[in-house]
């Protein structure tokens, strides 16, 4: 019988979530599973990964299914706030920018 215990994931201060011993987020990979992707396709876009490692934090997001659904929903809320927060401190730039595709586009 095998009794070998891995940690797939560890949390991270300030409550976040890794993949244990990189520096990808445990939400990098479940939002690509949830999006669909396969674990093949998610190690083509994270390289540093391995299939056990993708597979590992799949496991660890089945299990703990509600917690890390509510991590993530407050990682939505708060990235919300900061892209909000953004669009009010960098308006002139944005705008500038937004204009500038505008011509671009019409050219």
């Amino acid at each position: 019988m095998i009794s070998e215990s891995v940690n797939y994931v560890e949390k991270i201060s300030g409550g976040g979530y890794r993949i244990a011993g990189t520096r990808v987020g445990l939400e990098s990979v479940v939002l690509a599973y949830l999006d669909g992707q396969s674990p093949e396709t998610i190690r083509d876009n994270f390289p540093s990964l391995s299939l056990e490692m993708i597979h590992g934090a799949i496991a660890v997001y089945l299990h703990h299914r509600q917690e890390i659904d509510s991590y993530l929903t407050d990682l939505s809320v708060r990235y919300e706030e900061l892209r909000r927060e953004s669009e009010q401190q960098n308006a002139p730039l944005l705008a500038k920018l937004r204009a500038a595709r505008r011509d671009v586009s019409t050219n």
